[in-house]
């Protein structure tokens, strides 16, 4: 069994309840409470409208009961191919699908660093060309969307066009083909793994394969959600609480805590700080004038480790970012202690990869 998919469009369906789980209950109890002071003063002077009312009371509490958390914790295990997922973590570390067989997928995707490189915008194929700051691959197949535009909507589709992208890895098919035909463990293995042997689409499959592989379940907060209440400690729910009281699990929800819709980037004015020229986002795939300065909502999974944050790496650390958000996405200014309480509920998202936790590795590329 390989760690994940699935189940992603139940989760995305979810009506959202902006209470945190510890006090889920005792918001319940005083609904029910009010709600029944109030029908009772009405019953004695009309029977119908109290029964009318007790039935309403029953209705919202059942309705409340079966409404599911907005977030869900990562799945443990996923089925996956082995040989295909084997095949596709070769292909993932090789230079050769690049054009000048300089760069592989993990030269930005760097496994033993959250996933992404640590710098503030990707460095380019070309060394000229200003591109945006490097997602994590880490839990990807749970994105409804991928890149920060959200211009492809499988993981099949974002594989190949980054291979092709000339300012990434700049591949063409006849010669990448050509030259992995020119390894003959390649060869012998895409005979083994596939019917038609090594084609484009299936070094595309290979690759998806691997990719749906890296989930980094057990993060403390998967811990808690699956009911161990002592895997949070008190300041960390508190800044459970705070994430749902003041609405950052309207946008960040499902079990990637983001990664499935779009917002624009400064609802309540436009943040500082921005690093390079204006990127029109969303609006440069539609042409949609609602979608100018439109991105997508990343996830929040391992947040903790791939610092700096923003499309343009504007943030180079949680404080900034949470700061950012609340001001210009939700119009708030949040004191101190609710900006950290935030912060160290953010840092139990960090979850593990092939039995490890992931950590932070220091770079000093800019």
């Amino acid at each position: 069994m390989w760690p994940i998919t699935g189940a992603k469009g139940r989760l995305a369906s979810a009506k959202f309840r902006l209470t945190a789980i510890s006090i889920e209950d005792r918001m319940k109890t005083g609904f029910v409470n009010q709600a029944l002071t109030q029908v009772n003063m009405k019953q004695k002077s009309n029977p119908g409208l109290f029964l009318a009312g007790c039935l309403g009371i029953a209705l919202s509490v059942a309705v409340q009961a079966q409404t599911p958390e907005p977030l869900a914790p990562l799945p443990l295990t996923v089925d996956l191919d082995a040989p295909r997922v084997v095949l596709g973590q070769r292909l993932f570390h090789d230079p050769k699908l690049s054009d000048q067989g300089q760069r592989s997928c993990a030269s930005c995707h760097p496994l033993d660093s959250g996933g992404m490189d640590g710098k503030v915008r990707a460095e380019s194929a070309d060394g000229v060309s200003l591109l945006r700051n490097t997602p994590s691959l880490f839990n990807v197949s749970f994105n409804y969307f991928f890149n920060w535009d959200g211009v492809v909507t499988t993981l099949e589709a974002h594989t190949e066009k980054v291979m092709l992208n000339p300012k990434i890895m700049n591949a063409k098919w006849p010669e990448l083909l050509e030259r992995l035909r020119t390894v003959p463990d390649y060869v012998d293995a895409f005979n083994r793994t596939y019917p038609d042997g090594l084609t484009k689409a299936n070094v595309v499959d290979a690759l998806s394969n691997f990719e749906r592989s890296l989930i980094t379940p057990n993060a403390h907060f998967d811990r808690f959600l699956r009911g161990d209440t002592a895997a949070l400690d008190a300041d960390e729910q508190q800044g459970y609480h705070q994430f749902n009281a003041l609405g950052c699990v309207a946008c960040h929800q499902g079990v990637n805590l983001g990664g499935n819709l779009f917002q624009k980037f400064g609802i309540f004015g436009a943040p500082q700080g921005q690093q390079g020229p204006v990127d029109q986002g969303r609006f440069s795939v539609t042409g949609n004038e609602r979608d100018r300065g439109v991105f997508r909502v990343p996830s929040l999974r391992n947040v903790a480790v791939t610092a700096p944050y923003f499309h343009d790496g504007r943030a180079a650390n949680l404080e900034a970012a949470v700061d950012t958000m609340a001001e210009h996405q939700l119009g708030k200014r949040l004191a101190t202690k609710q900006r950290d309480a935030i912060v160290k509920f953010l840092r139990t998202l960090t979850g593990e990869y092939a039995g490890k936790a992931l950590v932070v590795k220091n770079t000093t590329n800019p």
